[in-house]
């Protein structure tokens, strides 16, 4: 049962005070109840028909053709054999629709008059699912027909699902007007996204908001990451490749690529292995909920790491290994999403695979699952690198409580981990660090200069402390403020863990816990910092004039690229850039004109009083000025 206190909770419950209900209702549409009275009062004969055989022999006619409905069904009596003087009639009752809907598993297969070995390979089902308030209902009545017919189970798994609300969480209704209409989101949203917003929004059981809003949530998030991805390997293959068949052969050992391709490639096969169990065990959220993370890993670390790989101009084994890289991630959550998302996974795959492979499936809803390749999962890579990549995240932290850019480059970003084995994955990626928070050196932090990179305050809080300590207030407060520095240093470590702290005050033990102290940090003079978690990110925020010099030519790139794509130039278009700019903007240009070229595919880069080209613009920033005129070359 998912969720799995409804087991023995809701259900549960509802058949320990089981009730007796009626399986007559007094309707006209509907099945028809097979009992036929006799309608004299002195007799009391009822007999249920079976089957329209059995009817056909009471009736002495063949009824072979008759629609077992209201009114046909009502025209058909019998003499009562018991009496010799009354009718049987058929009583005027239907069957209740639950009783139908639990009837299902056999009266699909018109069991048990055909399709018996059809009907037995397929019973009890392996998986039903419906609305939570259908444990009275459809849950109950598929369990009792079948406990009364076979003393089984109907089904060996359920998912019981919580209800929709609209956007604010309101339950729908037409007299409110908040009423989704799903055909809307089908036609603007489309199905996948409103698909995948139902699966990975919350648990199957919890109700969940739904509108066009939230859906549009997961097409400006997963939905375009991962169709950029995907969009961005069919556009350098394109360039680079007549037939992309060339960019996988001859493979790359997976041996000799690049660190950052086996790491994606153990992602790649351990993923397969979590949505493969998720399924077997019907866990959607854990079917779902890792692609979304997979593929914003593949986007936003693998490919933004790997890809200057994809721009060089010369095809060595580096670049074929990214192309066959990127190309196996993308087949592979092909095939992971088909059951979720079964449009853009059927776009991807019949554009990567079914051209590329002669044998393969023409639709991806009839190709292999993909099996995970248990040797490729390297767990300590994996580890490391979720490592950098927190440590990144907390140097940008730290960039941005000083109001720094990334673009603005750093001479040193230094760091605390907890294990000698983190320092050394440090060390062996710390070119990768650099890069991602534009430092020019990193570094690994010993405890003791770790320490001396924050300075710990700690402010007792008198509305939550004052009434339990009472006179000990003063006392606990002098101590937390003005106690020995090393103490002080722990005791605010311990509180930013989560955990209580340990004080002693008048000869008593006070506690105290992390809502009733307030811990305030300041980085040391030159720094900027942040820690989380036993992990602290310095950076240093001194800038040279060389540093701010390559900051101002990063800008010049940024400008100089977005009016390229601003033109619609193709990626592989080179230009001609010419500028005018105020005096430290064009020092900074001069410097770093070789890496402005580079950045931008400029073929030339010339100053200029009047610049002119195909498209022009003007900029201030950083108390600078820069006019930039671009024309393809």
């Amino acid at each position: 049962w998912v969720p799995e206190h409804i087991k023995d909770g809701r259900f549960g419950m509802w058949l320990e005070n089981n009730r007796d209900w009626a399986l007559g209702r007094e309707r006209y549409w509907g099945t028809p109840l097979p009992v036929w009275k006799c309608d004299n009062p002195d007799c009391s004969e009822a007999v249920c028909v079976g089957s329209v055989e059995e009817l056909s022999q009471h009736a002495g006619r063949d009824l072979s053709d008759l629609d077992l409905h209201r009114p046909y069904v009502d025209d058909i009596w019998f003499p009562c054999q018991t009496c010799g003087d009354g009718v049987m009639r058929r009583v005027p009752e239907l069957i209740d629709v639950w009783f139908d809907s639990g009837a299902m598993p056999v009266a699909q297969w018109g069991y048990p008059f055909q399709n018996r070995e059809m009907f037995e390979s397929q019973f009890p089902a392996d998986y039903i699912c419906e609305a939570i308030d259908q444990t009275r209902g459809w849950f109950y009545s598929l369990h009792a027909i079948a406990t009364l017919l076979f003393e089984s189970v109907s089904f060996k798994n359920v998912i019981c699902l919580g209800h929709i609300l609209d956007g604010n969480g309101k339950k729908m209704s037409k007299s409110k007007g908040n009423v989704v209409n799903p055909w809307d989101v089908m036609n603007t949203q489309g199905a996948d996204a409103a698909r995948w917003y139902m699966y990975t929004s919350a648990p199957p059981g919890d109700s969940r908001r739904f509108s066009r809003d939230l859906v549009n949530e997961v097409i400006s998030g997963f939905y375009l990451t991962l169709w950029n991805t995907y969009s961005f390997f069919v556009t350098y293959a394109n360039i680079d490749f007549p037939d992309v068949r060339a960019a996988l052969e001859p493979p790359v050992p997976v041996e000799k690529r690049d660190k950052l391709d086996r790491w994606i490639l153990a992602a790649l096969n351990d993923l397969v292995q979590r949505v493969t169990t998720a399924y077997e065990t019907y866990d959607v959220p854990g079917a779902t909920r890792p692609i979304q993370e997979f593929v914003d890993d593949l986007s936003n670390w693998y490919l933004r790491r790997t890809r200057r790989r994809f721009w060089q101009s010369e095809m060595d084994d580096s670049k074929r290994a990214a192309y066959q890289t990127l190309y196996t991630a993308l087949t592979t959550v092909a095939r992971l999403l088909a059951p979720a998302m079964p449009f853009l996974s059927e776009s991807m795959y019949r554009n990567l695979v079914v051209p590329v492979d002669a044998g393969a499936a023409e639709s991806v809803h009839l190709s292999w699952w993909p099996q995970a390749d248990e040797s490729l999962i390297d767990r300590a890579l994996m580890d490391e690198m979720a490592l950098i990549k927190r440590l990144v995240s907390l140097g940008h932290a730290a960039r941005n409580s000083a109001n720094l850019k990334v673009r603005q480059p750093l001479s040193e970003a230094a760091f605390a981990v907890r294990t000698p084995q983190e320092a050394s994955a440090l060390r062996s990626l710390a070119a990768t660090v650099g890069e991602e928070l534009n430092v020019k050196a990193v570094r690994v932090l010993d405890e003791d200069t770790a320490g001396t990179m924050i300075r710990y305050n700690l402010n007792p809080l008198p509305q939550k402390l004052g009434k339990r300590l009472g006179s000990l207030f003063p006392k606990v407060q002098k101590m937390l403020r003005e106690g020995d520095p090393a103490d002080v240093t722990a005791w605010a470590r311990q509180l930013l863990a989560g955990t209580n702290i340990q004080v002693a005050a008048n000869g008593q033990t006070v506690e105290l816990t992390p809502d009733e102290v307030e811990v305030l940090r300041n980085a040391a003079e030159g720094y900027t910092v942040a820690e989380e978690n036993g992990y602290v990110a310095a950076l240093r925020v001194a800038l040279t004039d060389d540093l701010v010099l390559e900051g101002l030519a990063r800008e010049v790139v940024r400008r100089a690229n977005t009016m390229r794509r601003d033109a619609d130039y193709a990626l592989n278009d080179a230009i001609h850039i010419r500028y005018r700019a105020s005096d430290k903007l064009a020092q900074a240009i001069a410097r770093h004109a070789e890496y402005v070229q580079g950045e931008t595919l400029a073929v030339t880069l010339e100053a200029d009083e009047n610049p002119s080209g195909e498209r022009g613009d003007s900029f201030e920033f950083d108390g600078q000025t820069l006019t930039l005129a671009i024309r393809r070359a």
